[in-house]
Protein backbone atom coordinates (compact mmCIF):
# COMPACT_ATOMS: atom_id res chain seq x y z
CA UNK A 1 0.00 0.00 0.00
CA UNK A 2 1.28 3.30 -0.97
CA UNK A 3 2.69 5.68 1.66
CA UNK A 4 2.65 3.08 4.03
CA UNK A 5 5.54 1.41 5.90
CA UNK A 6 5.66 -2.74 5.88
CA UNK A 7 6.21 -3.57 9.70
CA UNK A 8 8.00 -6.40 11.13
CA UNK A 9 4.92 -8.71 11.48
CA UNK A 10 4.07 -8.46 7.63
CA UNK A 11 7.49 -9.78 6.75
CA UNK A 12 7.07 -12.70 8.99
CA UNK A 13 4.00 -13.35 7.93
CA UNK A 14 4.95 -13.12 4.43
CA UNK A 15 7.71 -15.48 4.68
CA UNK A 16 5.74 -17.93 6.64
CA UNK A 17 3.17 -18.49 3.59
CA UNK A 18 6.32 -18.74 1.58
CA UNK A 19 7.85 -21.43 3.51
CA UNK A 20 4.89 -23.28 3.16
CA UNK A 21 4.87 -23.18 -0.39
CA UNK A 22 2.51 -20.48 -1.36
CA UNK A 23 3.27 -18.14 -4.51
CA UNK A 24 4.56 -14.79 -4.11
CA UNK A 25 1.14 -13.35 -4.87
CA UNK A 26 -0.79 -15.65 -2.49
CA UNK A 27 1.60 -15.03 0.26
CA UNK A 28 1.25 -10.90 -0.53
CA UNK A 29 -1.93 -11.11 -1.03
CA UNK A 30 -2.00 -13.32 2.70
CA UNK A 31 0.35 -10.27 4.38
CA UNK A 32 -1.62 -7.38 3.22
CA UNK A 33 0.99 -6.48 0.85
CA UNK A 34 1.65 -5.96 -3.06
CA UNK A 35 3.78 -8.31 -5.15
CA UNK A 36 6.02 -5.76 -5.76
CA UNK A 37 6.86 -5.70 -1.79
CA UNK A 38 7.02 -9.04 -1.71
CA UNK A 39 9.35 -9.18 -3.88
CA UNK A 40 11.58 -6.67 -2.05
CA UNK A 41 10.55 -8.45 1.16
CA UNK A 42 12.98 -11.26 -0.23
CA UNK A 43 15.30 -9.74 -1.72
CA UNK A 44 16.98 -6.76 0.35
CA UNK A 45 13.86 -5.92 2.67
CA UNK A 46 13.57 -2.54 1.90
CA UNK A 47 11.29 -0.38 2.98
CA UNK A 48 10.49 -2.71 6.34
CA UNK A 49 9.73 -0.82 9.58
CA UNK A 50 11.93 -1.69 12.27
CA UNK A 51 10.65 -1.64 15.45
CA UNK A 52 11.89 0.85 17.41
CA UNK A 53 12.62 1.39 21.40
CA UNK A 54 9.78 3.91 22.81
CA UNK A 55 11.78 6.38 24.94
CA UNK A 56 8.36 8.50 25.85
CA UNK A 57 5.67 8.34 28.27
CA UNK A 58 2.21 7.44 27.18
CA UNK A 59 1.02 9.26 29.97
CA UNK A 60 1.96 11.40 32.57
CA UNK A 61 3.75 10.04 35.59
CA UNK A 62 1.46 9.64 38.31
CA UNK A 63 4.26 9.57 41.20
CA UNK A 64 6.60 12.08 40.03
CA UNK A 65 6.32 14.92 42.19
CA UNK A 66 7.03 12.28 45.29
CA UNK A 67 9.46 9.73 43.97
CA UNK A 68 12.27 11.40 44.15
CA UNK A 69 11.49 13.42 47.50
CA UNK A 70 9.51 10.51 49.80
CA UNK A 71 9.70 7.30 47.82
CA UNK A 72 13.64 7.25 47.16
CA UNK A 73 15.09 8.03 50.66
CA UNK A 74 12.95 5.28 52.63
CA UNK A 75 14.38 3.21 49.81
CA UNK A 76 17.40 3.86 50.59
CA UNK A 77 17.23 3.93 54.37
CA UNK A 78 15.39 0.92 54.68
CA UNK A 79 15.72 -1.92 51.56
CA UNK A 80 13.54 -4.34 53.37
CA UNK A 81 10.23 -2.22 52.83
CA UNK A 82 7.76 -3.80 49.66
CA UNK A 83 5.81 -1.98 47.91
CA UNK A 84 2.61 -2.01 48.87
CA UNK A 85 3.68 -0.90 52.72
CA UNK A 86 4.89 2.13 50.99
CA UNK A 87 1.78 2.48 48.97
CA UNK A 88 -0.34 2.07 52.15
CA UNK A 89 2.11 4.75 53.64
CA UNK A 90 1.62 7.07 50.65
CA UNK A 91 -1.63 6.88 50.63
CA UNK A 92 -1.76 7.83 54.24
CA UNK A 93 0.21 10.69 53.79
CA UNK A 94 -1.46 12.16 51.00
CA UNK A 95 -5.14 10.76 51.24
CA UNK A 96 -7.58 10.86 48.09
CA UNK A 97 -4.43 11.96 45.92
CA UNK A 98 -3.50 8.23 45.09
CA UNK A 99 -6.03 5.69 44.09
CA UNK A 100 -5.89 1.97 44.34
CA UNK A 101 -5.75 1.77 40.53
CA UNK A 102 -2.19 3.24 40.69
CA UNK A 103 -1.18 0.33 43.12
CA UNK A 104 0.21 -1.32 40.41
CA UNK A 105 2.27 0.70 39.00
CA UNK A 106 3.84 1.69 41.95
CA UNK A 107 4.67 -1.32 42.29
CA UNK A 108 6.40 -2.03 38.97
CA UNK A 109 8.64 1.30 39.70
CA UNK A 110 9.56 -0.13 43.27
CA UNK A 111 10.78 -3.28 41.73
CA UNK A 112 12.42 -1.71 38.59
CA UNK A 113 14.08 0.57 41.41
CA UNK A 114 15.77 -2.34 43.12
CA UNK A 115 16.98 -3.91 40.77
CA UNK A 116 18.87 -1.06 39.27
CA UNK A 117 19.78 0.45 42.83
CA UNK A 118 19.03 -1.76 45.73
CA UNK A 119 21.17 -3.80 47.60
CA UNK A 120 22.68 -7.55 46.62
CA UNK A 121 20.70 -10.04 46.72
CA UNK A 122 21.41 -13.29 49.03
CA UNK A 123 23.05 -16.19 46.32
CA UNK A 124 22.65 -19.80 46.22
CA UNK A 125 25.63 -21.76 45.48
CA UNK A 126 24.54 -24.89 44.27
CA UNK A 127 26.49 -27.72 45.67
CA UNK A 128 28.47 -30.31 44.46
CA UNK A 129 26.84 -34.00 45.85
CA UNK A 130 29.65 -36.59 46.90
CA UNK A 131 28.40 -39.95 47.22
CA UNK A 132 28.42 -41.29 50.72
CA UNK A 133 28.83 -38.00 52.24
CA UNK A 134 25.52 -36.30 53.33
CA UNK A 135 22.25 -37.18 54.84
CA UNK A 136 19.33 -35.35 56.14
CA UNK A 137 16.97 -35.51 58.24
CA UNK A 138 13.65 -33.72 58.13
CA UNK A 139 9.98 -33.54 59.93
CA UNK A 140 7.09 -33.01 57.46
CA UNK A 141 3.14 -32.86 57.77
CA UNK A 142 0.63 -33.63 55.29
CA UNK A 143 -1.55 -30.76 55.78
CA UNK A 144 -3.86 -31.38 52.67
CA UNK A 145 -4.19 -35.14 53.61
CA UNK A 146 -6.47 -36.60 56.30
CA UNK A 147 -5.71 -40.30 57.47
CA UNK A 148 -8.06 -42.23 59.29
CA UNK A 149 -7.38 -45.21 61.34
CA UNK A 150 -11.12 -47.33 61.48
CA UNK A 151 -12.70 -43.99 60.78
CA UNK A 152 -10.66 -42.47 63.58
CA UNK A 153 -8.31 -39.41 62.27
CA UNK A 154 -4.84 -39.99 62.85
CA UNK A 155 -2.83 -37.12 64.54
CA UNK A 156 0.77 -37.79 63.30
CA UNK A 157 3.61 -36.42 60.73
CA UNK A 158 6.22 -38.05 58.66
CA UNK A 159 10.08 -38.30 59.60
CA UNK A 160 11.65 -37.75 56.44
CA UNK A 161 15.70 -39.53 55.50
CA UNK A 162 17.10 -38.80 52.69
CA UNK A 163 20.85 -39.02 51.37
CA UNK A 164 21.81 -36.28 48.99
CA UNK A 165 23.49 -38.08 46.49
CA UNK A 166 21.45 -41.01 45.32
CA UNK A 167 18.13 -39.54 46.47
CA UNK A 168 17.71 -42.41 48.43
CA UNK A 169 14.49 -42.26 51.10
CA UNK A 170 13.31 -43.51 54.65
CA UNK A 171 9.89 -42.14 55.77
CA UNK A 172 8.28 -43.43 59.34
CA UNK A 173 5.08 -42.21 60.67
CA UNK A 174 5.41 -40.07 64.06
CA UNK A 175 2.69 -39.70 66.12
CA UNK A 176 4.24 -37.07 68.42
CA UNK A 177 6.44 -33.71 67.86
CA UNK A 178 9.63 -33.33 66.57
CA UNK A 179 11.47 -35.21 69.68
CA UNK A 180 14.56 -36.67 70.36
CA UNK A 181 13.03 -40.15 70.28
CA UNK A 182 11.41 -39.49 67.19
CA UNK A 183 14.39 -38.32 65.09
CA UNK A 184 16.76 -40.87 66.68
CA UNK A 185 14.27 -44.01 65.62
CA UNK A 186 13.44 -42.42 62.86
CA UNK A 187 17.26 -42.08 61.90
CA UNK A 188 18.32 -45.63 62.65
CA UNK A 189 16.00 -47.46 61.09
CA UNK A 190 16.56 -45.74 57.96
CA UNK A 191 20.86 -46.19 58.60
CA UNK A 192 19.92 -50.11 58.93
CA UNK A 193 17.30 -50.50 55.96
CA UNK A 194 20.18 -48.83 54.10
CA UNK A 195 23.21 -50.75 55.77
CA UNK A 196 25.46 -48.05 56.23
CA UNK A 197 26.11 -44.62 57.16
CA UNK A 198 27.03 -41.00 55.47
CA UNK A 199 29.99 -39.13 56.96
CA UNK A 200 27.79 -36.32 57.63
CA UNK A 201 24.42 -36.03 59.14
CA UNK A 202 22.58 -32.85 58.60
CA UNK A 203 19.00 -31.58 60.36
CA UNK A 204 17.87 -28.49 60.80
CA UNK A 205 16.92 -26.86 64.34
CA UNK A 206 14.10 -29.24 65.08
CA UNK A 207 12.11 -25.96 66.50
CA UNK A 208 9.12 -27.88 67.22
CA UNK A 209 11.46 -29.74 69.85
CA UNK A 210 14.34 -27.02 70.44
CA UNK A 211 12.81 -23.68 70.89
CA UNK A 212 10.49 -23.96 73.78
CA UNK A 213 13.10 -26.51 75.89
CA UNK A 214 15.07 -24.63 78.85
CA UNK A 215 18.33 -23.91 78.57
CA UNK A 216 19.79 -27.36 80.54
CA UNK A 217 17.23 -29.45 78.27
CA UNK A 218 18.17 -27.69 75.21
CA UNK A 219 21.93 -28.50 76.12
CA UNK A 220 21.34 -32.35 76.72
CA UNK A 221 19.14 -32.65 73.82
CA UNK A 222 22.53 -31.42 71.79
CA UNK A 223 24.60 -33.57 73.69
CA UNK A 224 22.30 -36.84 73.38
CA UNK A 225 21.62 -36.10 69.22
CA UNK A 226 26.12 -35.84 68.89
CA UNK A 227 26.51 -39.05 70.87
CA UNK A 228 23.73 -40.60 68.75
CA UNK A 229 25.52 -39.43 65.75
CA UNK A 230 29.00 -40.15 67.07
CA UNK A 231 27.95 -43.88 67.59
CA UNK A 232 27.79 -43.92 63.50
CA UNK A 233 30.92 -42.20 62.96
CA UNK A 234 28.73 -39.50 61.23
CA UNK A 235 29.42 -36.09 61.69
CA UNK A 236 26.38 -33.98 63.43
CA UNK A 237 25.45 -30.77 62.00
CA UNK A 238 22.69 -28.57 61.74
CA UNK A 239 21.55 -25.72 58.85
CA UNK A 240 21.53 -21.97 60.33
CA UNK A 241 18.29 -20.84 61.43
CA UNK A 242 15.33 -19.94 59.25
CA UNK A 243 17.77 -20.87 55.92
CA UNK A 244 15.58 -23.69 54.79
CA UNK A 245 17.80 -23.76 51.62
CA UNK A 246 20.67 -25.20 52.99
CA UNK A 247 18.59 -28.25 54.24
CA UNK A 248 16.90 -28.42 50.83
CA UNK A 249 18.19 -32.03 49.59
CA UNK A 250 15.43 -32.80 51.75
CA UNK A 251 13.43 -29.89 52.46
CA UNK A 252 12.70 -29.69 48.15
CA UNK A 253 11.71 -33.88 48.15
CA UNK A 254 9.13 -33.90 50.79
CA UNK A 255 6.74 -32.13 48.51
CA UNK A 256 7.45 -34.55 45.60
CA UNK A 257 6.70 -37.37 48.18
CA UNK A 258 3.93 -35.78 49.84
CA UNK A 259 2.02 -35.53 46.07
CA UNK A 260 3.17 -39.45 45.27
CA UNK A 261 1.12 -39.95 48.60
CA UNK A 262 -1.55 -37.98 47.63
CA UNK A 263 -1.62 -39.75 44.08
CA UNK A 264 -1.63 -43.29 46.00
CA UNK A 265 -4.86 -42.40 47.88
CA UNK A 266 -6.24 -41.38 44.98
CA UNK A 267 -5.75 -44.29 43.31
CA UNK A 268 -6.47 -46.18 46.22
CA UNK A 269 -10.11 -44.75 46.36
CA UNK A 270 -9.55 -44.39 50.35
CA UNK A 271 -7.28 -42.64 52.99
CA UNK A 272 -8.71 -44.87 55.53
CA UNK A 273 -6.70 -47.80 56.93
CA UNK A 274 -7.65 -50.62 59.38
CA UNK A 275 -4.40 -50.74 61.65
CA UNK A 276 -1.62 -47.97 62.40
CA UNK A 277 0.36 -51.24 60.98
CA UNK A 278 -1.54 -51.26 57.69
CA UNK A 279 -1.14 -47.45 57.05
CA UNK A 280 3.07 -47.89 57.72
CA UNK A 281 2.96 -51.19 55.57
CA UNK A 282 1.32 -49.22 52.74
CA UNK A 283 3.67 -45.87 53.16
CA UNK A 284 7.04 -48.50 53.11
CA UNK A 285 5.11 -49.95 50.13
CA UNK A 286 4.84 -46.65 47.70
CA UNK A 287 8.48 -45.39 49.38
CA UNK A 288 9.88 -48.52 47.78
CA UNK A 289 8.76 -47.81 44.17
CA UNK A 290 9.81 -44.24 45.07
CA UNK A 291 13.24 -46.06 45.68
CA UNK A 292 13.92 -48.02 42.89
CA UNK A 293 14.13 -45.05 40.78
CA UNK A 294 17.72 -44.47 42.20
CA UNK A 295 18.89 -47.82 42.48
CA UNK A 296 21.76 -47.01 40.08
CA UNK A 297 22.60 -43.86 42.19
CA UNK A 298 22.50 -45.95 45.34
CA UNK A 299 24.67 -48.92 44.25
CA UNK A 300 27.08 -45.81 43.91
CA UNK A 301 26.36 -44.45 46.88
CA UNK A 302 26.22 -47.62 49.10
CA UNK A 303 30.30 -48.54 48.25
CA UNK A 304 30.97 -44.68 50.05
CA UNK A 305 28.88 -45.39 53.01
CA UNK A 306 30.83 -46.58 56.36
CA UNK A 307 29.73 -49.60 58.37
CA UNK A 308 27.33 -50.15 60.89
CA UNK A 309 28.15 -50.63 64.72
CA UNK A 310 27.59 -53.69 66.45
CA UNK A 311 24.47 -52.30 67.86
CA UNK A 312 22.01 -49.55 67.96
CA UNK A 313 22.52 -46.96 70.36
CA UNK A 314 19.59 -45.77 72.81
CA UNK A 315 16.85 -43.97 71.11
CA UNK A 316 14.24 -43.64 73.87
CA UNK A 317 14.13 -41.54 76.84
CA UNK A 318 13.99 -42.50 80.12
CA UNK A 319 11.86 -42.05 83.08
CA UNK A 320 11.52 -43.75 86.68
CA UNK A 321 7.86 -43.39 87.96
CA UNK A 322 5.74 -45.05 91.28
CA UNK A 323 2.81 -47.14 90.47
CA UNK A 324 -0.47 -45.34 92.69
CA UNK A 325 -2.73 -47.11 94.48
CA UNK A 326 -5.22 -46.53 91.63
CA UNK A 327 -2.89 -48.31 89.58
CA UNK A 328 -1.76 -45.61 87.70
CA UNK A 329 1.20 -44.02 86.45
CA UNK A 330 1.64 -40.18 85.17
CA UNK A 331 3.92 -39.99 82.50
CA UNK A 332 4.46 -36.44 80.60
CA UNK A 333 1.15 -34.92 81.07
CA UNK A 334 -0.59 -38.35 80.30
CA UNK A 335 -2.57 -40.75 83.17
CA UNK A 336 -1.51 -44.41 82.11
CA UNK A 337 -3.40 -47.45 84.14
CA UNK A 338 -0.85 -50.33 84.54
CA UNK A 339 -1.80 -53.92 85.95
CA UNK A 340 -2.89 -53.36 89.89
CA UNK A 341 -0.06 -56.54 90.26
CA UNK A 342 2.77 -53.20 89.82
CA UNK A 343 1.09 -51.03 92.58
CA UNK A 344 3.62 -49.75 94.76
CA UNK A 345 6.47 -50.94 92.42
CA UNK A 346 9.16 -48.27 90.91
CA UNK A 347 8.89 -48.60 86.93
CA UNK A 348 12.07 -47.54 84.67
CA UNK A 349 10.52 -46.34 81.67
CA UNK A 350 11.60 -46.51 78.04
CA UNK A 351 9.66 -43.71 76.34
CA UNK A 352 9.37 -43.63 72.62
CA UNK A 353 7.35 -42.23 70.13
CA UNK A 354 4.30 -44.47 69.41
CA UNK A 355 4.91 -46.66 72.82
CA UNK A 356 6.27 -46.79 76.56
CA UNK A 357 8.11 -49.95 77.70
CA UNK A 358 8.18 -50.38 81.41
CA UNK A 359 10.46 -52.43 83.14
CA UNK A 360 10.61 -53.77 86.79
CA UNK A 361 14.67 -54.27 87.20
CA UNK A 362 15.49 -55.47 84.16
CA UNK A 363 12.76 -57.65 82.98
CA UNK A 364 10.15 -55.92 80.45
CA UNK A 365 6.39 -55.92 82.79
CA UNK A 366 3.80 -54.10 80.16
CA UNK A 367 4.13 -52.66 76.92
CA UNK A 368 1.60 -48.86 76.42
CA UNK A 369 0.79 -47.37 73.76
CA UNK A 370 1.83 -43.45 73.62
CA UNK A 371 -0.77 -41.34 74.26
CA UNK A 372 0.00 -37.39 73.68
CA UNK A 373 -2.21 -34.66 75.39
CA UNK A 374 -3.99 -31.96 73.10
CA UNK A 375 -2.75 -28.45 73.35
CA UNK A 376 -0.71 -29.35 75.93
CA UNK A 377 -3.13 -30.43 78.17
CA UNK A 378 -3.07 -33.37 80.37
CA UNK A 379 -4.66 -36.88 78.90
CA UNK A 380 -6.13 -40.27 80.59
CA UNK A 381 -5.04 -43.32 79.00
CA UNK A 382 -7.24 -46.20 80.85
CA UNK A 383 -7.45 -49.82 80.02
CA UNK A 384 -10.51 -51.09 81.82
CA UNK A 385 -8.87 -54.67 81.25
CA UNK A 386 -5.95 -53.08 84.35
CA UNK A 387 -8.60 -52.73 86.94
CA UNK A 388 -11.30 -55.08 86.24
CA UNK A 389 -10.09 -57.80 88.49
CA UNK A 390 -10.20 -55.18 91.50
CA UNK A 391 -13.59 -53.86 90.31
CA UNK A 392 -15.71 -56.90 90.35
CA UNK A 393 -14.77 -57.32 94.11
CA UNK A 394 -16.21 -53.56 94.61
CA UNK A 395 -18.45 -53.20 91.83
CA UNK A 396 -20.36 -49.85 93.80
CA UNK A 397 -17.08 -47.95 93.32
CA UNK A 398 -18.04 -47.93 89.58
CA UNK A 399 -20.02 -45.56 90.14
CA UNK A 400 -18.44 -42.27 91.56
CA UNK A 401 -14.90 -43.58 90.30
CA UNK A 402 -12.92 -40.82 89.05
CA UNK A 403 -11.98 -43.16 86.16
CA UNK A 404 -15.86 -44.14 85.29
CA UNK A 405 -15.89 -42.90 81.50
CA UNK A 406 -12.45 -43.91 80.79
CA UNK A 407 -12.94 -47.44 82.03
CA UNK A 408 -15.75 -47.67 79.58
CA UNK A 409 -14.01 -48.61 75.88
CA UNK A 410 -15.83 -47.19 73.54
CA UNK A 411 -18.95 -45.28 72.50
CA UNK A 412 -21.03 -48.63 72.51
CA UNK A 413 -19.98 -49.49 75.89
CA UNK A 414 -20.76 -45.89 77.29
CA UNK A 415 -24.34 -46.17 75.22
CA UNK A 416 -24.69 -49.71 76.99
CA UNK A 417 -23.91 -48.42 80.79
CA UNK A 418 -26.39 -45.16 80.21
CA UNK A 419 -29.21 -47.84 79.29
CA UNK A 420 -28.18 -49.50 82.52
CA UNK A 421 -28.37 -46.85 84.40
CA UNK A 422 -31.45 -45.87 83.42
CA UNK A 423 -33.44 -48.88 83.44
CA UNK A 424 -31.69 -50.75 86.75
CA UNK A 425 -31.67 -49.41 90.27
CA UNK A 426 -27.97 -47.87 91.42
CA UNK A 427 -26.67 -50.73 92.80
CA UNK A 428 -27.78 -53.42 90.30
CA UNK A 429 -26.46 -51.09 87.08
CA UNK A 430 -22.90 -50.61 88.65
CA UNK A 431 -22.60 -54.69 89.62
CA UNK A 432 -24.50 -55.55 85.88
CA UNK A 433 -21.91 -53.13 84.22
CA UNK A 434 -18.70 -53.96 85.96
CA UNK A 435 -20.04 -57.74 85.16
CA UNK A 436 -19.99 -56.77 81.25
CA UNK A 437 -16.50 -55.29 81.79
CA UNK A 438 -15.56 -58.67 83.28
CA UNK A 439 -16.57 -60.92 81.14
CA UNK A 440 -15.67 -58.60 77.63
CA UNK A 441 -12.16 -58.45 78.93
CA UNK A 442 -11.88 -62.78 80.20
CA UNK A 443 -13.70 -63.69 77.46
CA UNK A 444 -12.00 -61.39 74.64
CA UNK A 445 -15.38 -60.48 73.34
CA UNK A 446 -15.78 -56.78 73.54
CA UNK A 447 -17.11 -56.18 70.24
CA UNK A 448 -19.77 -58.95 69.58
CA UNK A 449 -20.71 -58.78 73.18
CA UNK A 450 -21.17 -55.05 73.06
CA UNK A 451 -22.79 -55.28 70.04
CA UNK A 452 -25.08 -58.21 71.12
CA UNK A 453 -26.14 -56.05 74.23
CA UNK A 454 -27.34 -53.20 72.20
CA UNK A 455 -29.56 -55.51 70.11
CA UNK A 456 -31.25 -56.99 72.86
CA UNK A 457 -31.71 -53.28 74.14
CA UNK A 458 -33.23 -52.00 70.89
CA UNK A 459 -35.61 -54.84 71.47
CA UNK A 460 -36.83 -53.94 74.88
CA UNK A 461 -34.29 -56.36 76.65
CA UNK A 462 -31.70 -56.27 79.45
CA UNK A 463 -29.93 -60.01 79.22
CA UNK A 464 -29.79 -61.52 82.59
CA UNK A 465 -25.64 -62.07 83.73
CA UNK A 466 -26.09 -65.65 83.61
CA UNK A 467 -27.35 -65.66 80.14
CA UNK A 468 -24.63 -63.69 79.30
CA UNK A 469 -22.14 -65.68 80.85
CA UNK A 470 -22.87 -68.62 78.94
CA UNK A 471 -22.87 -67.57 75.60
CA UNK A 472 -19.80 -65.82 75.43
CA UNK A 473 -17.55 -67.07 78.31
CA UNK A 474 -18.80 -70.80 77.04
CA UNK A 475 -18.42 -69.88 73.55
CA UNK A 476 -14.68 -68.18 74.76
CA UNK A 477 -14.40 -71.68 76.28
CA UNK A 478 -14.68 -73.51 73.54
CA UNK A 479 -12.14 -71.76 71.33
CA UNK A 480 -9.31 -72.28 73.58
CA UNK A 481 -10.34 -76.09 73.93
CA UNK A 482 -10.06 -75.96 69.93
CA UNK A 483 -6.93 -74.54 70.08
CA UNK A 484 -5.24 -76.30 72.88
CA UNK A 485 -5.74 -79.56 71.06
CA UNK A 486 -2.63 -80.79 69.39
CA UNK A 487 -2.43 -81.35 65.44
CA UNK A 488 -1.08 -85.19 64.73
CA UNK A 489 -0.21 -86.29 62.13
CA UNK A 490 -0.05 -90.52 61.04
CA UNK A 491 3.04 -91.65 60.74
CA UNK A 492 4.25 -93.91 57.65
CA UNK A 493 2.98 -97.76 58.19
CA UNK A 494 6.39 -98.57 56.49
CA UNK A 495 8.06 -97.54 59.96
CA UNK A 496 6.68 -100.75 61.65
CA UNK A 497 9.02 -102.98 59.56
CA UNK A 498 12.19 -101.39 61.41
CA UNK A 499 10.66 -103.20 64.08
CA UNK A 500 10.93 -106.89 62.46
CA UNK A 501 13.98 -108.80 64.02
CA UNK A 502 13.88 -110.27 60.30
CA UNK A 503 14.16 -106.22 59.20
CA UNK A 504 17.13 -105.23 61.91
CA UNK A 505 19.25 -108.49 60.26
CA UNK A 506 18.75 -107.35 56.89
CA UNK A 507 19.78 -104.12 58.24
CA UNK A 508 23.26 -105.22 59.85
CA UNK A 509 23.59 -107.35 56.61
CA UNK A 510 24.10 -104.95 54.07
Amino acid sequence: MSGKSITIEQVRLYMSSRKQGQTQAQSSAKAGVSERSGRRIEGYGVGVLEPKERDWRTRKDPFAAVWEGEIVPLLEGQPRLNATTLFEDLQDRHPGKYSSATKRTFQRRVKAWKALHGADKEVIFRQVQEPGRLGLSDFTELKDIEITIAGEPLEHRLYHFRLAYSGWSYIKVVLGGESYSALAEGLQEALWRLGGAPLEHRTDSLSAAYKNLAAETRADFTERYEQLCAHYSMEATRNNRGVSHENGAVESPHGHIKRRIAQALLLRESSDFPSLQAYRDWLDALLGRFNRRVSAALAVERAHLQGLPARRTTDYSEQVVSVTTSSTIDVRRVLYSVPARLIGERLRLHIYDDRIEAFVGATRAITLGRVYPVKRERARCIDYRHLIGALTKKPQAFRYSQLREDLLPNATYRTIWHHLDSHLDGRAACKHMVAILALAAGGDCEQALGAYLLERFAGGDIPSLHALEQRFAAAHQRSEQRAAVPSTAQHPLALYNSLLPSHSQATELH
